[in-house]
């Protein structure tokens, strides 16, 4: 009864900032004449005022709003590339905060990038390991064998969750030490307008929260399904 509680408060805590953002995105997705440029003009402008060279800005269809690393792309949506509203504005100048991360070798953003391409594999060889460990100690009849396993595959099984509790940190710090001072001095917002760009900084940073838990979850399961 505990444990399906206890899934039941994790899931509500999961979806609920998942919800949210979704909510305070649409809620802004208005066009507004007053503004001078798209999401996509205005992340073109940043770029080249902040002279990141080689970074690219690009409309793309089939993922999300990002900065990929690996190729200094900044990739929108079309509603936000093409977007004239406080949403498109707000989540464009994020992203670019992240290639300003990038171009100065902000460490966090440096190290969720190693990690990121492990974490999908590690994933699977943990998941492998897990389940493989009390075979092993039985073939072998070697309990130390599995238990060596077992200790690797829960070690294994960290790294989701580390790598998405660095990239909380790192996701506050685009929007509110890079994007907030970028719309509030360069005077891209009216000042009436700046709670309402908080807000959206802030929604854009919990995207990732809801991953973040998720990762916490699927790490959890497991160490209710070892415990039977």
């Amino acid at each position: 009864m505990l444990i399906a509680l206890g899934l039941f408060v994790l899931l509500l805590i999961i979806f609920v900032p998942q919800i949210w953002t979704r909510a305070i995105f649409k809620q802004y997705s208005a066009e507004l004449d007053g503004l001078p440029g798209s999401g996509g003009e205005l992340a073109q402008h940043l770029v080249e005022k902040f002279q990141l060279k080689g970074v690219i800005v690009e409309e793309v269809e089939t993922v999300g709003d990002h900065y990929a690393p690996q190729d200094k792309a900044v990739r929108l949506s079309p509603e936000v590339y093409n977007g004239k509203s406080l949403t498109a504005v707000v989540i464009a100048a994020h992203e670019v905060g992240h290639a300003i991360q990038h171009t100065s070798n902000y460490p966090p953003l440096l190290l969720r990038g190693r990690l990121a391409r492990s974490v999908a594999i590690s994933e699977k060889i943990a998941a492998m390991m897990l389940v493989a460990f009390p075979f092993a100690a039985i073939l072998t009849r070697f309990p130390l064998v599995g238990g060596l396993m077992l200790f690797s595959g829960i070690m294994i099984l960290m790294l989701p969750v580390i790598f998405h509790l660095i990239t909380l940190p790192v996701e506050l710090d685009a929007s509110f030490n890079r994007a907030l001072p970028i719309l509030e001095h360069g005077k891209y917002l009216p000042e009436s307008a700046m709670p309402i760009a908080r807000k959206i900084l802030m929604a854009a940073a919990f995207t990732y929260l809801s991953q973040s838990l998720a990762s916490m979850l699927n790490f959890y399961r497991w160490m209710v399904f070892l415990r039977r």
